[in-house]
């Protein structure tokens, strides 16, 4: 593979905080690769030198002659009011004909998904602005293209969207994410870039899978490696430790060595024990109550856009409710009407008495950026009362991970993963019957991540859970509440269930445009003639169906559940025949489970007419 970019030693100091130092890697043509780090690992400004947006205190940075790198930041920046004007403002430096650029940039607005190449810039969501930062870097025809988090603040399927856009790609890539399934689906390496390890990072060649298995080898080394030197560093002080006959016969090269081990003892210590997560323990309340809330026929609209009809939701202790949707379907307005923030517009919700709600809001509106991080950490006080016990806000503020210097800083100086601990240190304050977290996950790194999933996992409560992070979903899930934008939604045990209702919703919808198509190419008739077609009934035997398929769905989807916990059994895993046998139940089905959510789609547009 020919070299495209390469850096040798590079070095990056903030203040007096040193974010890394030493690193020495090339980038390959053909390398689809994945960085993360933890929060403060200087892994943006690591992007940033490579691009040549940011120059290195220390080290040399050499690319291939004229290579071209492309760079996706964080935040989106445009400059022109229209996306086809902001992808004709990329080309200003082109010297080809005003036609063929007009005729490129409206090939690419259309390869990204744009059907309005003259939409404005101003009234475009998150998703669809990463899109066009996408496509003004893609029509530059890079070699090498830099991607700082571009899941962020994505749905899921803005995420899944871009995960098959990176696989199709002529072009090597460096994306930095901490979405654990987008990195174990669209490398072919896998950098993290972290100061316990002797170079600043670890790089492996292969998939976040791989990934992993490689870093428990290497850490186990470092461990390893440090007892074996502080075996060596006792016997060194000993040595030098000894009375005046001794000291006669040491020599200088000796003494030299012991103090070098000794250095590089306390180095090896000090890398080993960067190793630190945030500490996470949500707080319970004491109530027995088996019903914490319960809502019937919840209908709710946003001007003329009904997103949520005749929903039923019952929460109970230790549910844990993940929801999915694209943008716009309805997912935080569904969070509001559980809280109390909004009112539905038909239907009830009945909550347990004195019911205690915690929610997490994505905005973080709840932030005052100019507030001081002691105050955001301790309000008014300086200890707050956590499980009974006061503790200062100094040690509340090292649990996540922030460093006494930081404490008096504004929170609007902090990243965005150090707002999220806010957030979150906040919420462990507050005893809750129901935790409802709109997108926790945005801008926490990887360690951050399992130590949430592992706390919320041992929350006793009910936990309503709105995130992309589908690792997380998996994790954590008991149910699923499918929200499609128009009203409908669904129930689902798991992830892929949730993702073949989509699909089978997006083929009726594809076969309806269709349909639509074909009918508007024959000859109306005259508007006297026009008949309002009559809506398709269901016959007898078709109303009973339609009245039991849901329950018949969530009955094939146990015997999935079913076998797929015998496959799991060491008994059946150890049998091939047994194994074989649960193979070809589960798949079978499985297949039942597709059958009747294919047969339900047939059903809902007969009675939808």
């Amino acid at each position: 593979m020919a070299l495209l970019l390469s850096c040798q030693n590079i070095a990056k100091t903030y203040g007096t905080r040193e974010l890394f130092r030493g690193i020495t890697l090339g980038l390959y043509d053909g390398e689809r690769c994945g960085m993360f780090g933890p929060n403060g690992a200087g892994k943006s400004t690591f992007l940033k030198i490579l691009a040549g947006r940011e120059q290195a205190d220390e080290g040399a940075l050499e690319s291939r002659r004229g290579v071209r790198v492309g760079y996706v930041a964080q935040e989106d920046r445009f400059t022109q009011e229209t996306a086809e004007q902001e992808l004709l403002a990329a080309l200003k430096d082109d010297h080809a004909e005003e036609h063929d650029k007009l005729t490129r940039v409206a090939i690419m607005l259309t390869k990204i998904g744009f059907e309005d190449h003259g939409v404005k810039v101003a009234t475009l969501s998150g998703g669809w602005r990463k899109r066009l930062a996408l496509a003004r870097e893609m029509l530059l025809e890079p070699e090498l293209l830099l991607l700082d988090e571009p899941t962020n603040h994505l749905d899921l399927e803005g995420i899944l969207w871009l995960e098959e856009l990176l696989k199709g790609a002529r072009f090597a890539y460096v994306v930095v994410t901490h979405d654990r399934y987008f990195l174990e689906n669209v490398t072919n390496r896998v950098i993290e870039i972290n100061r316990m390890y002797a170079d600043g990072f670890l790089s492996v060649p292969g998939t976040y899978s791989d990934f992993l298995a490689r870093r428990e080898t290497v850490l186990e080394a470092q461990a390893k490696q440090q007892q074996t030197m502080k075996m060596q560093v006792k016997e060194e002080i000993a040595w030098l430790k000894r009375g005046p006959k001794a000291q006669r016969n040491k020599n200088k090269s000796r003494i030299k060595d012991a103090h070098d081990l000794i250095e590089n003892y306390a180095d090896v210590r000090s890398r080993n024990a960067q190793d630190e997560t945030v500490e996470l323990e949500f707080s319970a309340t004491d109530r027995k109550t088996k019903k914490l809330l319960a809502a019937h026929s919840l209908v709710k609209s946003m001007g003329d856009r009904l997103l949520i009809n005749k929903l039923n939701l019952v929460l109970t202790p230790g549910m844990k409710l993940g929801v999915l949707g694209p943008n716009g379907s309805g997912k935080s307005t569904f969070l509001r009407l559980l809280t109390g923030d909004l009112e539905p517009d038909s239907g009830t919700i009945k909550r347990a008495v004195a019911l205690r709600t915690v929610f997490f809001d994505q905005q973080r509106k709840q932030l005052d950026k100019r507030e001081l991080l002691r105050d955001a950490l301790s309000p008014g006080a300086d200890s707050v009362l956590y499980h009974d016990q006061l503790v200062h806000v100094t040690s509340w503020a090292k649990r996540f991970l922030f460093r006494t210097e930081q404490l008096d800083r504004q929170v609007g100086e902090l990243s965005g993963g150090e707002q999220a601990r806010i957030l979150i240190a906040r919420l462990m304050l507050i005893p809750a019957d129901v935790l409802i977290l709109d997108e926790p996950t945005n801008d926490l790194d990887i360690p951050s991540l399992e130590v949430l999933e592992e706390s919320l996992e041992e929350f006793p409560g009910a936990l309503v859970l709105v995130t992309h992070d589908r690792f997380m979903l998996d994790r954590l899930s008991s149910e699923i509440l499918g929200l499609d934008g128009a009203g409908n939604h669904g129930m689902f045990t798991d992830y892929d269930q949730y993702e073949n209702w989509v699909e089978a919703r997006e083929k009726k919808a594809s076969t309806k445009r269709n349909e639509g198509t074909a009918n508007d190419s024959k000859i109306a008739p005259p508007p006297s003639e026009t008949k309002k077609p009559a809506g398709k009934r269901l016959n007898y035997m078709e109303q009973r169906e339609w009245e039991t398929i849901e329950a018949r769905i969530m009955e094939a989807d146990g015997e999935v559940q079913k076998w797929h916990k015998a496959m799991e059994e060491p008994a059946t895993m150890a049998d091939h025949v047994k194994l074989a046998e649960a193979c070809e139940k589960l798949h079978k089905a499985q297949e039942r489970v597709a059958e009747l959510y294919e047969r339900w789609g047939e059903l809902e547009a007969k009675v939808n007419g």
